[in-house]
C-alpha cells in the first residue's frame, strides 16, 4: 500500500490544524464509508433555525479524533499505561461512531431504515472495515461494543462526559450562534484521569463539568429540541413513512436506487445484511432532498402538501405543553383536517399529531461522573453538597408538544 503523503492536516475551525496520526486512520478516512459523512449534517434540518449550522457528521468526526489524541497525550503524561494497540482502538473507535447516521440524523430510524439503530450500523460498518483492513479494528470494535476489559476506553467514546459530546457541544454552539454550549472541551479533558481503570475528573475541574452538564441541558432546550427543529424532523419522518406505504401500494415514486431499496424493502437486525449495508452507504441527504423536489408534485396530496411544506418552510404549527394533551383536542384538530382538506382518518394523522420530548443532562443510570479529590478519595459528582445545580440537571424534564396545519387555528 502507497504510504506516501497519508500524514495530512485538516484545518478546522474549531481547533485549528487536526493531525492524521498514522496511514491506516487516513486510509479509513479516504474509504468511501467515511466519506459519504461529507453529505450527512450533523444537525439534520435544525438550519432552517439557525442558518449556519450546515456542518457535516464529517467535521464532528475528525473533530473527536483530534480531542481523542488530545487525551491520550493528558493520561500518558499523568501515568496512565495506554498500548499502541489500545491508542490506534481509541481513535478507530471514535473516529467512526457516527459512520452509521442516516440522511438528516435519527430521522430515518423513524421511517424508512426501522428496527435497527444507527449505533447497530455503525458497529455492522466498523466490522465490514474491518475485513477489509486485514482484522485491524478489533480493538476499536471492542472497545465501540463497551467489552474491552478497560473500562475507561468505553467511557472516553461512550459516557456521561465523553469526547463525543465535548465536540458536538462546542461544535454546535460553534455553527448555530448559540453561545451557551461553547465549552472549554481542553479544560475538560486535562482535568481527566483514571484510577482503578475509570475515567475520573480531578478536583480542581468539577466546576467546569457543571458548565459542561449545563451547556449541555441549554443546547438540548435551545437547539436540539427547538420546536421548529423538532417539527421539520417530524414532518421528515412523516414523509417518508407516506413514501414508503405508497411504494408499498405499488405506487411508483422517483427516488434514487438505495432510496427506492429501503421502500421496498423492510429492514432489521435480522435482515441488514451486506447488501442493505452496501445500499445504505450510498444513502445520503442529497437522496432525501432530491426526492422532496420530486414528490412536491405527485399526485397523493399528502406526500406532495408534505414535501412543500419542508422545502418552502412553511411547516405545521407546534406548541408545547407541561401537561399531556388532550385526546378530545387532537380529535378535534383532525376533524377540521379531514374537512378541509378532504382527507381520510388515517392520511390526518400525517398533520395533526402529537408526542413528548425528554431533556436529562446527568444520567446517573449512564454510569456516574467520577470526582478525585486531592486525598486519593473517589466520589460521584452528585454526591457533592455544594454543587446543587448538578442534581438538579439529573432530573428528567419532559414537555409534551402537539403539530398542527396552522391555517385551522
Amino acid at each position: 500500500m502507497n504510504t506516501n503523503n497519508k500524514l495530512k492536516i485538516f484545518n478546522d475551525p474549531i481547533y485549528g490544524f487536526i493531525s492524521i496520526p498514522n496511514t491506516l486512520i487516513f486510509d479509513l478516512i479516504a474509504h468511501k464509508y467515511f466519506q459519504r459523512l461529507r453529505r450527512i449534517s450533523q444537525m439534520g434540518l435544525s438550519y432552517l433555525v439557525y442558518p449556519g449550522a450546515h456542518h457535516t457528521r464529517f467535521h464532528h468526526a475528525l473533530g473527536c479524533l483530534h480531542l481523542m489524541q488530545n487525551a491520550v497525550r493528558i493520561l500518558r503524561f499523568k501515568g496512565v499505561e495506554i498500548s499502541d494497540i489500545e491508542e490506534n482502538g481509541l481513535y478507530i473507535a471514535i473516529l467512526l461512531h457516527d459512520i452509521g447516521h442516516g440522511p438528516f440524523s435519527h430521522a430515518m430510524e423513524h421511517s424508512i431504515v426501522e428496527h435497527i439503530s444507527h449505533e447497530a450500523i455503525s458497529l455492522k460498518f466498523m466490522e465490514a472495515l474491518n475485513a477489509e483492513f486485514d482484522g485491524n479494528l478489533e480493538t476499536a470494535i471492542s472497545m465501540f461494543k463497551g467489552q474491552y476489559s478497560r473500562k475507561f476506553f468505553g467511557q472516553l467514546i461512550s459516557g456521561q462526559l465523553d469526547i463525543d459530546r465535548s465536540d458536538y457541544l462546542k461544535r454546535d454552539s460553534f455553527y448555530t450562534g448559540v453561545s451557551e454550549g461553547n465549552i472549554n472541551s481542553e479544560r475538560l479533558i486535562s482535568m481527566m484521569n483514571v484510577v482503578s481503570d475509570e475515567l475520573v475528573i480531578e478536583e480542581k475541574g468539577i466546576y467546569s463539568v457543571e458548565k459542561f452538564l449545563m451547556a449541555r441541558r441549554l443546547m438540548y432546550w435551545q437547539v436540539y429540541l427547538h420546536k421548529t427543529s423538532l417539527v421539520a424532523e417530524q414532518m421528515i419522518i412523516r414523509v417518508l413513512k407516506r413514501a414508503k406505504e405508497l411504494t408499498l401500494m405499488n405506487i411508483k415514486l422517483d427516488a434514487s436506487t438505495a432510496l427506492s431499496f429501503f421502500m421496498n424493502n423492510p429492514s432489521s437486525h435480522t435482515n441488514f445484511d451486506s447488501n442493505s449495508l452496501n445500499q445504505f452507504s450510498l444513502l445520503d441527504d442529497y437522496d432525501i432532498m432530491s426526492a422532496l423536489k420530486s414528490w412536491q408534485f405527485h399526485d397523493d396530496f399528502v406526500l406532495s402538501r408534505l414535501s412543500q411544506m419542508i422545502l418552502n418552510r412553511t411547516l405545521l404549527k407546534i406548541k408545547f405543553k407541561n401537561n399531556s394533551i388532550a385526546e378530545s383536542k387532537i380529535d378535534d384538530l383532525k376533524q377540521q383536517i379531514m374537512l378541509n382538506y378532504k382527507l381520510s382518518s388515517k392520511e390526518a394523522n400525517y398533520f395533526v399529531f402529537d408526542g413528548t420530548v425528554s431533556n436529562l443532562a446527568y444520567d446517573q443510570k449512564q454510569g456516574g461522573l467520577k470526582i478525585l479529590y486531592k486525598n486519593g478519595k473517589v466520589k460521584e459528582v452528585i454526591s457533592t453538597s455544594d454543587h446543587l445545580s448538578i442534581k438538579v440537571l439529573s432530573k428528567t424534564v419532559t414537555k409534551y408538544y402537539i403539530c398542527f396545519p396552522k391555517d385551522i387555528l
